[in-house]
């Protein structure tokens, strides 16, 4: 008898254990597909966005491309749609800003974040392409589809023009209109790779916004967000600069 309760004891036991190993691996499961969905984990596809030492954030177009390719191509709802066309633009817009009042002022931070934006306006024609998108924006500079975006532009460029701090607000505001877009767009899709490529995005304009602010506390202004709430804008601020992408997920 006791030899026979032995044996169920220790079959009871490695049945309990494999019960438990299933459990450990299907949240293991459930937290890898929440990071993927997230855009971050190994999913990220390494360092997406590079960083130079004046704040402006570039994304690398071959890693992006690469960590695309790991998503599947889902059905977008025409909030998605509406988003990526309207981010393409956006972001066209800092660009052909940013070097209009370069070409007024001579600033290198307005080239230097030029060069960045039109890394990023490439980024959501990726998605464009991959969607089989209409793409809108126009050759160009300073030209848009949306009439919305080309009467801001309109207003940004006169603004920036009246002097060298007018030009730097502008700078400010535009990333933090940036952050505000994105932000609602992110939140308006449950897509991964969409989700990557904004939170890229995002990431290059708390890293731009740093950059302007800097640039105008070196001339002895104090910026006031225009856009951003008090709270939003301090948390921006006062963090340092954000680097890539890690890809150290074991997921």
């Amino acid at each position: 008898m006791e030899v026979i309760f032995l044996m169920a004891l220790r079959k009871t036991m490695m049945l309990f254990t494999g019960f438990l190993f299933m459990g450990v691996l299907l949240v293991g499961l459930m937290s890898c597909q929440g990071l993927a969905l997230s855009g971050n984990g190994n999913r990220s596809g390494g360092n997406v966005t590079q960083v130079g030492k004046d704040g402006s954030t570039s994304v690398d177009l071959t890693q992006l491309q690469t960590a695309l390719d790991q998503f599947p191509i889902g059905k977008l709802t025409s909030t998605e749609q509406a988003g990526i066309l309207y981010v393409r633009e956006e972001e066209k817009l800092a660009h052909d800003v940013y070097m209009a009042l370069y070409d007024k002022w001579n600033l290198p931070i307005f080239q230097n974040i030029a060069s960045s934006e039109e890394t990023h306006t490439s980024a959501m024609k990726l998605l464009i392409e991959r969607y089989g998108l209409t793409d809108p924006a126009l050759p160009e500079e300073g030209k848009f589809t949306n009439n919305d975006l080309q009467d801001l532009y309109n207003q940004l460029v006169a603004q920036g023009e009246q002097s060298l701090i007018d030009a730097l607000k502008v700078g400010a505001a535009i990333e933090e209109l940036d952050l505000l877009d994105i932000q609602k767009y992110v939140d308006a899709t449950d897509k991964g790779d969409l989700k990557l490529v904004y939170e890229s995005l995002m990431k290059g304009s708390r890293n731009h916004l740093r950059a302007f602010v800097s640039t105008l506390k070196n001339y002895g202004v104090t910026y006031t967000p225009q856009y951003l709430s008090q709270e939003e804008y301090d948390q921006i601020i006062n963090s340092s600069m954000e680097k890539g992408n890690s890809s150290g997920s074991s997921c």
